[in-house]
């Protein structure tokens, strides 16, 4: 009688759903966004409006900022903070427009604009939010199943080149939209799957 081939077990995937905040005043017109800036009625309405995946409203975290607990309540979910998920830290220029700092910080903004990645001034540079939810993505890793992760743009990007080993620098040129959400899976790897805009 032959003998029962057993197969390498093969480990379970972990599908991550990560989804950008709706619109904020910030957001709408440029700028940085304060932790307790909430959504504007257009970011409410279409938070509203969106739906997750079949499977991944059953664990869902979402940055400590405002808006990010405002999209999960618009959207009927029950989400834990994940400090990890905040957004990039902007320092002194937290809470002000693009066209304030061009006013008061011509030169400055203009160093921004061309190089992000380097955070303001004083604030978080892009390589620190990359450790930061570089640490929380390794984790989630070996954690099998589907989450939905509430976040912003930057903290999106940075995930992004955690994940797929790309240089920081290239980040901004990915467009991360209000509710747009990014899909990765990890089986040994992490993969992406897709980006979708609202």
């Amino acid at each position: 009688m032959a003998r029962r081939q057993h197969l390498p077990e093969v480990p379970l995937a972990t599908s991550l759903l990560l989804l950008c905040a709706a619109s904020t005043p910030s957001s709408r017109i440029g700028g940085f966004p304060a932790l307790d800036e909430g959504l504007d009625a257009r970011g409410a309405h279409d938070a509203a409006a969106c739906r997750l995946p079949p499977g991944f409203d059953n664990h869902v975290l979402c940055s400590p900022s405002r808006a990010a607990a405002q999209t999960a309540q618009a959207m009927g979910l029950d989400a834990t903070v994940e400090v990890a998920l905040v957004d990039m830290d902007a320092g002194r220029w937290t809470g002000r427009s693009f066209a304030d700092l061009s006013a008061a910080e011509p030169a400055a903004l203009s160093d921004w604009i061309a190089d992000p990645t380097q955070g303001t001034a004083d604030g978080e540079t892009m390589e620190s939010v990359r450790q930061r939810v570089g640490g929380w993505l390794d984790g989630m890793a070996q954690s099998p199943g589907c989450v939905c992760a509430i976040s912003h743009a930057m903290t999106i990007r940075a995930a992004l080149a955690h994940a797929l080993g790309f240089p920081l620098v290239t980040t901004p040129a990915i467009d991360i939209a209000p509710l747009s959400a990014v899909r990765l899976s990890f089986n040994r790897i992490w993969r992406l799957q897709a980006i979708a805009p609202h």
